[in-house]
């Protein structure tokens, strides 16, 4: 089976300058980076902030362009952005925001606003565009008296289900989801997790679900990429991810995953703070917060590998039994 979208060795590179006569230092947002989403799966992508997770969601769209590499949708390459072949295509892939309030237009009404991609994409005639958006606000939950209303008169979960009512105006295949649920309330989240993953069931969409919430990503993910300072360093299906991390990175974050009626056991605490992409340590790059690392970590970068259970570690010493951490 072709893959919906695969991302190829993309590469992101900002220059950074301190100061007006500053010299401008490149910093390698994402590194290198390369995967495929199946019709119909949702892959997470976790890791710390500014491990490079919404720049390569923004990739995936083509928002970001790449310096190198390049991205896959439905076997053909991603056209330039700003092109009409690539506004066409981005009918086809949405993106789904983390501050509802901040994607929504405050000047419009709901209704406007889930009408406006039927427009820009010219879907359905004018005449049966206020249909759709009923049948939207309806899919997300939201009620029929809510379409006249303004996003500051909306709660922070029913602004979030008009974004995703919005996304899924044009029948995407594809939703980029970027910390959707991280500015809301624990309760709201749970709510929105459950809707994204039954309307991903209802019309048959893959979502890259991006997040720092390992519980969440947990609930809603078929497959983890963990990211760290720009690069994956294991990628494996949700439940050996959270059954058994190899890479110590990995390690760290599933051990921080509370489980109800259950005390923390055998928790790694990571020391110090990621480093400055600016400045990337030699060899590998979590190294100097890593308990395991040794002197071929500080010298040598760890490749991708593939590991005989289906998963990829870029790790050179890669944990034995001890470090398995029950389901």
């Amino acid at each position: 089976m072709t893959p919906l979208i695969e991302a190829r060795d993309l590469v992101r590179i900002y220059h950074v300058r301190r100061g007006l006569f500053g010299h401008a230092t490149p910093v390698r947002a994402v590194d290198g980076i390369s995967f495929a989403v199946m019709p119909g799966e949702t892959l997470g992508i976790v890791g710390e902030s500014g491990s490079g997770k919404s720049t390569l969601g923004r990739m995936l769209l083509g928002i970001d362009d790449a310096q190198e590499g390049q991205v896959r949708f439905e076997g053909r390459e991603m056209p330039a952005r700003g092109t009409s072949d690539w506004r066409r295509l981005r009918a086809k892939m949405q993106l789904v925001y983390q501050d509802p309030l901040a994607a929504l237009d405050r000047r419009l009404n709901i209704a406007t606003q889930l009408a406006e991609p039927l427009e820009i994409h010219r879907l359905i005639p004018k005449e049966h565009r206020a249909a759709r958006v009923s049948e939207l606000m309806a899919a997300v939950g939201l009620r029929p008296d809510q379409a006249t209303r303004f996003p500051h008169e909306l709660s922070g979960g029913q602004r979030q289900r008009a974004v995703i009512a919005r996304a899924l105006a044009s029948r995407p295949k594809l939703l980029v989801c970027d910390e959707p649920v991280s500015a809301l309330d624990v309760s709201i989240q749970a709510q929105i997790v459950n809707m994204l993953r039954d309307l991903q069931q209802q019309y048959s969409i893959a979502m890259v679900f991006i997040s720092h919430d390992l519980k969440v990503v947990r609930n809603v993910a078929d497959r983890v990429a963990v990211m760290y300072l720009g690069r994956i360093v294991e990628e494996a299906s949700s439940d050996v991810i959270f059954r058994t991390p190899l890479h110590p990175y990995t390690r760290a974050l599933v051990s921080s995953v509370p489980r109800p009626g259950t005390r923390l056991q055998r928790r790694t605490i990571l020391q110090g703070e990621p480093p400055n992409p600016a400045n990337r340590p030699s060899g590998c790059a979590f190294h100097p917060r890593c308990p395991l690392a040794q002197n071929i970590c500080r010298v040598t970068a760890p490749v991708l590998r593939q590991i005989d259970d289906g998963r990829t570690v870029a790790c050179h010493v890669t944990a034995g039994e001890d470090a398995q951490i029950a389901a």
